[in-house]
């Protein structure tokens, strides 16, 4: 592999954040989300979080940044990432891979509480039925999503897109970036 090649991930990536910073709707709705988030935890309600690979770790590192610490000493959020391995296998087993998250939040979910649902495609099974226990239980939904949105777009209450690329890692890369903005807003917010 040539340094060239090396560079090119990089220009990839300052292509899509310099889109992304192009549009300042995107921060509207960063603020739109920050501001939901904030006003659940205020009242005592949850976050909850959820993702497949790469973006089940997004899902996990925005909740123990809240539940532990981000950049100040604070207390502890309450924020979760559906991630138990034995949940996941138990319902994967009994009721297939698509209803791991939404078996979750029949059981956890609760009306005022946040959903980070995060899907590079927008179309991930298991999230978008996620997304629909969401809705019928009174659970706030933001959706971190790229490429068109995918059928998560329409469902959301927010929805945050990366800007279009045919690479998952370009779009997760934006990804992290809007959740360490969302825990910061929501630190500071709190604070």
């Amino acid at each position: 592999m040539s340094i060239a090649i090396v560079k090119q991930h990089f220009q990839e990536a300052e292509h899509c954040l310099s889109s992304f910073l192009s549009d300042d709707q995107n921060f509207e709705q960063i603020t739109l989300a920050g501001r939901m988030m904030v006003d659940a935890l205020a009242a005592n309600k949850k976050i909850i979080a959820c993702g497949n690979g790469g973006s089940m770790c997004d899902a996990m590192h925005f909740a123990e940044e809240l539940s532990g610490r981000y950049r100040e000493n604070r207390k502890a959020l309450a924020a979760v990432s559906i991630s138990d391995s034995s949940h996941l296998s138990c319902v994967a087993n009994d009721y297939g891979y698509a209803f791991v998250f939404s078996r979750y939040l029949e059981a956890l979910g609760h009306e005022g509480d946040v959903l980070l649902a995060i899907s590079t495609s927008g179309n991930s099974q298991n999230v978008f039925h996620a997304i629909e226990v969401a809705k019928a239980k009174g659970i706030k939904v933001v959706g971190l999503t790229g490429k068109d949105g995918g059928k998560m777009a329409s469902l959301c209450d927010v929805e945050i897109r990366a800007p279009f690329s045919i690479y998952a890692d370009r779009v997760q890369e934006i990804h992290i970036k809007v959740i360490h903005a969302l825990i910061d807003f929501i630190e500071r917010s709190l604070l």
